[in-house]
């Protein structure tokens, strides 16, 4: 049955493994996402009503401190009674549809279904959830929706449909890692992100693909099949957290979990066109996050604005008792620092590595944004980080160290579950010795000790998020054997950030001749998350990058 956005349906996802791929993406495995759509029944219709949540607005409410700076930055332009319709709801962004969640014109249930109809559509396409839970998603957005309606409104995030990187534990609901491996694991806890989304009343629409477990810049490595990019599918999404920085781009959710151990929220953000934060290594938890490489792990937002990614910020920063990485710091008022000048900041430029052989459109789209950027702040400075390039080595040996003494036990009793690609990287750990790993972590502790010094009469650091464009799905698959040397040429500029442990947001600067996007990294002080996002929002507010959408019906 086709679905009409007039009607109202009911959507159950089932999720089974096939061995063929799925309609419209590569892989040797697939899995599809099947919906089981119907008309509600009356009494379902008359349960779902919105009238009575609309009708309870309070007229004349005073506006929210979000909605202030939303209005500033000219994306809440959604009138005072104006109320969107059907597909218009997915178009929102994040803060967009929190503020009309709050002023009840619009009802968590409302955002929920657009969503899920959403991605009936379009995930077919993308290959960007692995598993919809449709049921649960709803059951949330109902009991948002009664709790607004008694006045109870937890915050920004209360009634908005978000969806997590398929390796963040869920309890009840299978976490794949997008491996054969963890093909039906069900964790029986919430990683602490979860519960922290959970207790701000966000609804969780389900789980994202990825490269397989992590280990990887393209997303194209996955038991469910590559993910593709919504601006192009024949081209990657970059990764590893490619579902989610497709599902953004694409409007199948307003917000997404991402993780990143050398680029791999910043990246897949650069290359469909959203904002994706790294934050400070410790500042998110990642207790209940399957690892990659422990010591350079980070869990982060990935949204459509700078805006939005602050609201995220907000809820799953802290201190986690339980994560041995966490660290015991106080919480930014990320949302009030967005209000803040931007005219006395002073911009480092790191010219030698980091602007060395970049494309000549990712050098252009530079250009122009620095220039942009010399408008909104005070100077700017080319400074030297001389040891970038063993940084990003010291990073590299870190992870595949790291990556093995995790995956030991399991390559030992089922080689034969991993992708081989994934497979041949786990076991290229396995030749790092003992004496060679403890000097990498001697000298990640020495550089993260120094990273202030970076911050010498500069209070941001800005690059491009990569120094080339994304590849085609078909380049990448071309060549097994020079895959990883391929996705390694896109995370030059990201990885010694993760090695520093500074916090990293990529935003939409540009698009290349191909009319794919390209991506700007701001690099803060240990803990400066506010200041990064002061100056990604100003940018924003300079510029349309982050307005512009990919056309896919």
């Amino acid at each position: 049955m086709r679905l009409q956005e007039s009607q109202s349906v009911r959507l159950l996802s089932v999720c089974s493994s096939r061995t063929e791929p799925t309609t419209g993406v590569s892989g040797r495995h697939g899995e599809s996402c099947i919906y089981n759509l119907r008309t509600m029944s009356n009494a379902e219709e008359n349960l779902w009503s919105r009238r009575a949540f609309v009708k309870s607005a309070l007229a004349g409410a005073a506006g929210s401190v979000i909605a202030g700076i939303g209005m500033k930055a000219g994306h809440a332009h959604i009138g005072p009674q104006q109320k969107p319709q059907g597909a218009r709801l997915t178009k929102l962004t994040l803060s967009e549809a929190s503020e009309l969640v709050r002023s009840k014109r619009v009802s968590p249930v409302e955002l929920t279904q657009a969503c899920l109809v959403r991605i009936e559509q379009i995930n077919p396409k993308l290959n960007a959830f692995i598993t919809v839970t449709a049921d649960s998603a709803l059951a949330q957005a109902r009991e948002a929706e009664s709790e607004i309606q008694r006045g109870s409104w937890k915050g920004p995030l209360h009634g908005i449909p978000i969806a997590l990187k398929d390796l963040v534990d869920t309890a009840g609901v299978r976490t794949t890692a997008a491996s054969g491996l963890f093909k039906d694991r069900i964790p029986e806890q919430d990683a602490e992100i979860v519960r922290r989304l959970k207790a701000s009343g966000a609804v969780l629409l389900g789980k994202l693909n990825l490269h397989e477990f992590a280990y990887g810049g393209s997303s194209v490595i996955s038991y469910f099949g590559a993910v593709r990019n919504p601006w192009d599918p024949a081209y990657s999404p970059g990764g590893s957290s490619g579902g989610s920085a497709a599902a953004l781009a694409a409007e199948l959710c307003y917000g997404a979990i991402g993780s990143d151990t050398g680029g791999s929220i910043r990246l897949p953000a650069a290359y469909c066109g959203i904002v994706g934060l790294k934050p400070t290594y410790g500042r998110v938890s990642t207790s209940g996050v399957i690892p990659l490489a422990w010591s350079l792990d980070h869990v982060g937002p990935m949204t459509r604005t700078a805006m939005d990614a602050v609201l995220m910020l907000q809820v799953i920063a802290g201190y986690d008792p339980d994560d041995t990485n966490s660290t015991d710091t106080p919480v930014q008022d990320y949302v009030a620092g967005l209000g803040g000048k931007t005219s006395s900041l002073r911009i480092g430029v790191p010219r030698a590595y980091f602007y060395e052989g970049l494309h000549p459109e990712i050098q252009a789209a530079m250009d122009t944004g620095l220039s942009v950027l010399g408008k909104l702040t005070s100077s700017q400075h080319e400074i030297e980080m001389q040891a970038a390039n063993d940084m990003a080595l010291t990073a590299l040996l870190i992870q595949k160290a790291e990556a093995y003494a995790y995956h030991r036990e399991y390559v030992t009793r089922s080689s034969d579950l991993y992708q081989p690609e994934t497979l041949k990287r786990i076991r290229a750990g396995a030749e790092i010795s003992g004496p060679d790993y403890i000097n990498a972590r001697r000298q990640l502790d020495r550089y993260r000790r120094s990273a202030w010094k970076i911050f010498d009469g500069v209070d941001l650091v800005v690059t491009a998020s990569s120094p080339v464009p994304p590849l085609t799905i078909s380049e990448l698959l071309a060549d097994p054997d020079h895959l990883r040397a391929k996705e390694i040429l896109a995370s030059p500029n990201t990885r010694p950030f993760n090695l520093l442990g500074l916090p990293a947001v990529s935003i939409p600067c540009g698009f290349t001749s191909k009319g794919l996007p390209i991506g700007m990294q701001i690099i803060g002080r240990p803990g400066d998350e506010a200041t990064v996002f002061c100056l990604a929002h100003a940018f924003e507010q300079a510029t349309d990058w982050h307005n512009r959408r990919p056309n896919l019906g």
